[in-house]
């Protein structure tokens, strides 16, 4: 199964103000963290469970500025999985160029495709493992 993007987590700025952003993807949608029912979000949700996790990207050294779902005065966690807003766009964007969202359950090959076709490249983390999951019970 194709991985889908489940969350977008801002990590704020690096020390040349560039902003970092990690690109949480799963095998299934059926997924939940600590405060998404948070209503509005107002920067309360929280990643996902560990145990949904099957890779991470990151994004970094870029001035790409996303509004973030988790961050929202209006919508929730649960509004962004539903599809009712984005999990990310971008703030300030070029009217001749496509602007950048990304949805809950976006195909990996989608986010990957639509950076490269900006030249930006996102890094997988390395050293993450993710986790080997028996969703019926625990983490293996």
């Amino acid at each position: 199964m194709e991985n889908k993007l489940i969350y977008v987590n801002g990590l704020g700025l690096n020390y040349k103000g560039d902003y970092i952003y990690e690109f949480i993807f799963s095998d299934t949608l059926d997924v939940w963290g600590e405060d998404w029912e948070s209503e509005p979000a107002s920067g309360r949700p929280k990643p996902p469970e560990i145990k949904y996790v099957t890779k991470v990207y990151t994004l970094k050294d870029t001035d790409l500025k996303f509004e973030l779902a988790q961050n929202s005065d209006y919508f929730s966690m649960i509004d962004a999985s539903d599809e009712v807003v984005a999990l990310a766009w971008e703030m300030d964007y070029d009217e001749n160029v496509q602007r950048l969202v990304f949805k809950f359950g976006e195909t990996e090959k989608s986010v990957v495709d639509k950076l490269y076709a900006r030249d930006i490249m996102l890094h997988e983390e390395s050293g993450y493992v993710p986790a080997k999951v028996n969703r019926e019970r625990t983490i293996l």
